[in-house]
């Protein structure tokens, strides 16, 4: 798999637990933590392959460098979001607005991406090196997978 298809699938997978995230209720407080909990995991990982990675093998191409480092920034505003919604009780009316906020600003995130990041890197990079660029990917993500406590 190259590295633009991992994180679309990464993309379509945050996506259904963000879109799951917003249906629970203030009584769904287990379903709601361990709805946090694999977000979290999932959101970790793929940010960082995408910080380790792909932004700084795009960030040298003139014609990504803007849209890599709003990417960075995208990422500390859901970071600042998650950790805030980790430190709320789950039944806090807060909560879902909250969590709705995190989804549309990843929602945000992922159209940049894929309209116009992914667009960038395929037209930059060759096959062969977004292919490379996958495989260390789906290594080091496995490897984040692996090292969770």
């Amino acid at each position: 798999m190259d590295a633009i298809e991992l994180l679309e699938t990464d993309h379509r997978r945050l996506e259904d637990l963000l879109k799951k995230g917003e249906e629970t209720t203030a009584r769904a407080v287990k379903g709601r933590t361990e709805l946090l909990d694999t977000l979290t995991i999932e959101l970790n990982a793929h940010e960082l392959i995408e910080e380790k990675i792909l932004y700084p093998a795009l960030k040298p191409h003139s014609e990504a460098k803007d849209i890599v480092l709003e990417g960075y920034q995208e990422h500390h505003v859901a970071d600042v979001l998650v950790k805030e919604l980790h430190g709320m009780a789950r039944s806090d009316e807060r909560w879902g607005p909250k969590l709705k906020v995190l989804k549309e600003s990843i929602e945000h995130h992922i159209g940049e991406e894929e309209g116009d990041m992914f667009p960038t890197a395929r037209s930059v990079m060759s096959r062969a090196e977004l292919e490379e660029l996958g495989a260390r990917m789906e290594a080091m993500k496995a490897d984040a997978l692996r090292r969770r406590p």
